[in-house]
């Protein structure tokens, strides 16, 4: 599947960029769990800490998955539904006036294009990834 020149570097590459983008906004659900935790019970979660607490864990979860190849499909699944769902959920940008709808757009579409490369890397999952563990179920 990584044959090309330089696909397993670049594959690598990529899943250094998302997943460790995912895994640091994760860290800054734990960081910023007060704030965000907010905007939860603003945007209508049950339980906005424990929200914020158990996406947090989510995103860090899924993204040291791909980097390192440990439970890929899992880890992706889970980023790919949890970017889903928070897109609709959190970004409701139709419900949104002014500036504030075109901040939600911003954050649904970045949503649902990283939703699309979970998806990627879950349609992958059950190759032998270079550069990773490849621990598998």
């Amino acid at each position: 599947m990584f044959e090309a020149a330089g696909a397993d570097v670049a594959f690598l590459l990529a899943r250094v960029l998302f997943g460790g983008i995912l895994a640091f906004m994760g860290l800054n659900h734990f960081l910023n769990l007060e704030s965000m935790a907010g905007y939860a019970e603003f945007k209508g979660l049950p339980a906005p800490k424990l929200s914020v607490l158990a996406s947090g864990g989510l995103l860090i979860f899924g993204g040291f998955s791909v980097i390192a190849g440990v439970l890929p499909a899992i880890g992706a699944g889970a980023l790919a539904l949890f970017l889903l769902v928070s897109a609709v959920k959190m970004h409701d940008f139709w419900n949104a006036e002014g500036e504030d709808a075109q901040n939600e757009m911003t954050s649904f579409l970045k949503n649902v294009y990283g939703a699309g490369a979970a998806l990627a890397f879950l349609a992958v999952s059950n190759a032998s990834w270079p550069y990773a563990l490849n621990i598998g179920l």
